[in-house]
């Protein structure tokens, strides 16, 4: 794989989420991590424009709610909420959304960049994709706003979240988890470190590197096609493209039992080729220090690491991109 094809998907790859009826989406190289929102901090002279304190990898990160910088009136949290896991080129920042819908490829021809931009606009470009319009965040905007004097309407933040005790026990459950998870790590590390997706095949763990990864769909129609071997589940179409499904469980030789018919598809893509991996569930994104990653791997099994106390095996999509059986040639 060359390096400008890494970069360029690189740097159009988008992590587009909800965040009450709207859609938004920030460059994917500035995610660290996607975590379940846990207990926040609130010390007695916390800015009006910040939600709450929250420990990260040895660092104390500003948590925000970008309704607060829209004028749009916040709704109270629940459970469900996630946090996205920020990098700027100054700090680190946590942004509460909804829910995180997936990854795509942003297609630079269907970006329209709004006019008079200035540093404290948080939204600078609009993604037209089908129906629906996602709004672009910047980041280094944010952190100017997040950095800057203005002043916000005083606003009570702990009123939006929930009161009862088992949503108390679990945000404060989160945030010990989190503690802990530090024990293990360096904060040099968060600069060293490559992105991973986690999904499940049956009740294991895997994950793939996120440079391979060109579009992650949760709802696809998939075309049977028949006399092709039991791996290949169908054909999608790709906004006119014709792409090849692939039952990974049946590839890697897992058992494959009866299961739901619009389980989520993950597009992974190399030079070379593009296929469709048809999987159980979408986990979370992650990240791996550089330094333990083995190079060279000769299988579609590239190591196993421990994450979250679970065993996650990686893939190796350069190699299983490669593997013969997905050439077919007539003889």
């Amino acid at each position: 794989m060359s390096s400008e094809f890494l970069l360029e998907q690189n740097k159009n790859n988008h992590l587009y989420f909800s965040v009450g009826d709207n859609k938004y989406a920030v460059n994917s190289n500035c995610v660290l991590e996607i975590i379940k929102l846990p207990m926040l901090d609130y010390p007695q002279k916390l800015p009006n424009n910040i939600v709450g304190l929250m420990k990260y990898n040895h660092f104390v990160i500003n948590v925000v709610d970008i309704r607060f910088y829209l004028n749009i009136e916040p709704t109270p949290y629940s459970t469900t909420n996630e946090v996205l896991i920020i990098k700027t080129d100054e700090s680190i920042i946590g942004i509460i959304v909804d829910k995180v819908e997936g990854i795509l490829p942003f297609v630079t021809s269907k970006v329209d960049s709004l006019p008079f931009i200035d540093k404290k606009m948080l939204i600078d470009a609009l993604y037209k994709r089908n129906d629906e319009t996602i709004f672009i965040i910047n980041i280094f905007s944010l952190e100017n706003i997040i950095k800057g004097a203005d002043t916000f309407a005083p606003y009570d933040v702990q009123s939006l979240f929930p009161k009862d005790e088992e949503a108390k026990q679990l945000f404060t459950t989160r945030s010990t988890q989190l503690a802990e998870k530090e024990k293990f790590q360096f904060v040099h590390e968060i600069y060293t470190k490559d992105k991973f997706i986690s999904f499940m095949l049956n009740n294991n763990h895997y994950g793939i590197k996120l440079r391979y990864i060109k579009e992650v769909l949760k709802d696809t129609n998939i075309i049977n096609v028949p006399c092709t071997p039991d791996f290949i589940k169908g054909i999608m179409n790709l906004r006119g493209d014709f792409i090849a499904v692939i039952d990974l469980k049946k590839f890697l030789n897992m058992d494959s039992p009866a299961g739901e018919e619009k389980n989520p598809i993950i597009i992974v893509e190399n030079e070379d080729l593009t296929l469709a991996l048809y999987i159980d569930k979408i986990n979370e994104l992650f990240e791996i220090p550089d330094e333990i990653i083995p190079k060279n791997s000769e299988t579609s099994v590239s190591f196993d690491i421990i994450y979250n106390d679970k065993v996650h095996t990686i893939l190796n999509i350069d190699r299983m991109l490669k593997d013969k059986r997905l050439f077919i040639t007539d003889m």
